[in-house]
């Protein structure tokens, strides 16, 4: 099974690179360490000459790979995102009851990372906490419609959609199930910022876990709602 799992290749937009970055140890090393690279020093502060620098290699070399910053992370951040929505398929295929069904996709979503060992010059740790910080400027752009019309958020929406359909399983009179979702999805990363930068304004703690919170949250939402 351990085998079978390694060979399953995570699907990203094609048009968010140049060359598949998964085609060459090069482009590998370029995914492996701008992962390092932007969770230490911030996208804000990332570029392709600081990361040609840390892989040894011309930063000319990073662009026949990847336009631009903004693509790699758009890249990073749709991986990740299929990542996910691998992990809530597998995890939840076989369960039949419906809420315990939503629970665990929950939890697949919100749950703190924990590294798969599947995937080796892939940190999925490190491409969390990115996700956690920077997720949002992959999309708060002026060229978000363009940019969805071609896909590059196809990962992300459906890991939404496919919440959603749980959700609707459970409750199919809940006339929100898609912003409910939505909902989980993002305040998962917001709850996972807020205890690590203001925890004076959230109730998640080292004890009360935003899967804690979401779950609590979503069974009240859709039992008060029958």
């Amino acid at each position: 099974m351990k085998n079978l799992l390694s060979n399953i290749k995570i699907f990203t937009p094609e048009g968010t690179y140049i060359k598949d970055p998964e085609s060459s140890n090069l482009g590998k090393r370029i995914i492996e360490n701008s992962i390092i690279l932007i969770e230490e020093i911030g996208f804000e502060n990332f570029n392709f000459k600081k990361l040609g620098q840390k892989i040894g290699s011309n930063e000319s070399s990073i662009y026949r790979y990847f336009e631009s910053k903004h693509k790699l992370l758009i890249y990073l951040t749709s991986w990740y995102w299929g990542w996910i929505e691998y992990q809530l398929v597998m995890e939840t295929y076989s369960i039949n009851d419906s809420k315990e069904k939503l629970i665990k996709a929950i939890e697949v979503v919100t749950r703190t990372t924990k590294q798969d060992n599947n995937y080796g010059h892939i940190n999925e740790v490190l491409l969390n906490k990115i996700v956690i910080n920077e997720n949002s400027k992959s999309y708060l752009t002026k060229d978000v419609d363009t940019e969805n019309k071609v896909g590059y958020f196809m990962a992300y929406k459906r890991v939404v959609k496919r919440l959603a359909e749980i959700i609707f399983s459970y409750n199919d009179t809940y006339q929100y199930a898609l912003s409910l979702a939505g909902t989980i999805t993002e305040s998962a990363l917001h709850q996972h910022y807020m205890k690590l930068h203001f925890p004076s304004i959230t109730s998640c703690s080292e004890t009360i876990t935003p899967t804690d919170f979401l779950t609590n949250l979503t069974l009240n939402t859709l039992v008060n709602d029958k």
